[in-house]
């Protein structure tokens, strides 16, 4: 078992250390910028972008999860993040669809950039992972389906949230962090 375990996080740490941190610059700032933000993914994927909404809740971000029934319209100087690892999702390029009609900006995680959603993107930020199409320029795994995606999605979404919380000017400890946190548990 523990050569699973570091077979896994040696697969994920290589995938991350191709990641352009220049892209991953460039979502932090759209985040920071975006009067309120949309996270849009199906699966696991979405499950990963669940995650990243609950950080960004925390964190003191304006956060909607698409499909949610809390969520409202989104509107021009929103920010919609897509994450799909083949970004070409049928549900999720309409969404990118809708928001770019709309003015919102659109970003994207993804492994394809020139997808079709990447295509509609203001923002794309590339891991190079295995998905669960197992493309030839994708890495080898010995994980299943789209895992060493998600997880390289999910370990990258939290770096950047480290990066927006050092880039904020109000000081954001784990006890101001915690005081957004769950308490109905």
């Amino acid at each position: 078992m523990k050569e699973i375990i570091n077979t896994v996080a040696g697969e994920v740490n290589e995938v991350l250390q191709q990641v352009n941190p220049d892209e991953a610059l460039k979502l932090a700032q759209e985040l920071q910028n975006a009067n309120r933000i949309f996270i849009a993914g199906t699966g696991r994927s979405g499950l990963i972008g669940k995650v990243f909404a609950m950080r960004l809740m925390h964190s003191g971000f304006p956060i909607y999860v698409v499909g949610e029934t809390i969520t409202p319209s989104i509107e021009a100087n929103d920010l919609l993040l897509v994450i799909s690892g083949s970004g070409s999702t049928g549900t999720l390029k309409q969404f990118a669809a809708k928001a770019k009609d709309i003015d919102a900006k659109v970003a994207l995680v993804t492994t394809n950039k020139d997808s079709v959603i990447g295509q509609l993107s203001d923002c794309t930020v590339r891991i190079p992972a295995a998905t669960k199409k197992r493309l030839e320029s994708e890495p080898e795994t010995i994980q299943p389906l789209g895992s060493q995606f998600d997880q390289s999605a999910h370990l990258l979404l939290d770096a950047i949230v480290v990066n927006v919380l050092q880039q904020q000017s109000k000081e954001q400890d784990n006890s101001s962090l915690n005081q957004k946190h769950a308490n109905l548990e």
